[in-house]
């Protein structure tokens, strides 16, 4: 009789060690890799990311761990701060810029990409659709070229004397590229002469002002584009300098002493895209 409660016994005995052996294995925690431009966000910006995880109930090195690359507006050192990312396994690439995106897609088509604020990523063929993406990437967009006409349209209404506009935009940002093209064909209904100025690097910045200066620009209007935001504090003296009456995309170029801007919110972009990161963490595919 004893032998056969044993016989039972230990079965039953060997699963109950099984379950408390599962039970206490430690979850993985997922890694969520950061890769921004260091100087053109605001701690207040990285801030709200955190915070919009932590509504969600993810704690920094609790359940969720935070990789952090910055590229210090060095565009050149994208590919391999993408292959770390790539190399540590994260489970998402959290991202802004059109280039930074497109740099982590043509390194992994199969770790999620969350974008924050680029421009239309559907015209610069980061997406399919809004509505199915496809693909690796999702997120937010910053409308793109239509909030570059009416920040046009706002400086022209505030200076109505503005004739010829400086227009700062990089020609490898295929987002700044198709804003410039809306831009000019508002640019001509409103009268306005824009002065476009392809500014790639730091070095290009103030070679584009000068040039300004000698084409007699009398306004300036600077897209939202990392490289800029980066060297928010100079493009702002400089303007001031020549005294142009100017309108910014973002509030930290107001911050450091521009006239005034109009565009999105960088710090609520940050907090939103936190959800996109929940969802994809309990199973959501970015592409559908």
């Amino acid at each position: 009789m004893k032998a056969e409660i044993l016989v039972y016994a230990l079965p039953a005995l060997i699963l109950a060690t099984i379950h408390v052996a599962e039970a206490q294995q430690p979850k993985k925690v997922p890694v969520v890799g950061f890769l921004v431009t260091s100087p053109s966000l605001p701690q207040s910006t990285i801030d709200m990311f955190r915070q919009g995880l932590r509504d969600l109930g993810y704690i920094e090195e609790k359940n969720i761990v935070i990789e952090y690359r910055y590229t210090e507006g060095r565009g050149g050192q994208l590919s391999d701060l993408v292959a770390e990312l790539v190399r540590l396994k994260v489970d998402i690439i959290v991202t802004g810029s059109t280039p930074v995106v497109r740099a982590a897609m043509q390194l992994t088509g199969t770790i999620p990409i969350v974008m924050t604020g680029t421009g239309d990523p559907v015209a610069t063929g980061l997406i399919a659709s809004l509505a199915r993406p496809g693909g690796n990437v999702t997120g937010l967009s910053a409308l793109g070229p239509e909030l570059t006409t009416k920040q046009l349209e706002l400086l022209k209404e505030a200076f109505p004397q503005v004739s010829r506009v400086f227009f700062l935009y990089n020609g490898a940002n295929a987002s700044t590229v198709a804003a410039l093209k809306e831009t000019e064909v508002v640019a001509s209904v409103l009268g306005v002469q824009l002065q476009a100025s392809d500014v790639r690097g730091a070095k290009d910045i103030e070679p584009a002002f000068s040039a300004a200066t000698r084409r007699q620009a009398n306004g300036l209007l600077v897209l939202r584009e990392a490289l800029y935001q980066a060297h928010a504090t100079r493009i702002v003296s400089l303007a001031a300098q020549r005294k142009l009456p100017a309108i910014y995309p973002t509030r930290p170029y107001v911050e450091v002493g521009g006239l005034m801007s109009y565009g999105i919110s960088t710090d609520d972009l940050y907090r939103r895209v936190a959800v996109y990161v929940d969802k994809i963490l309990k199973g959501a595919k970015p592409g559908l």
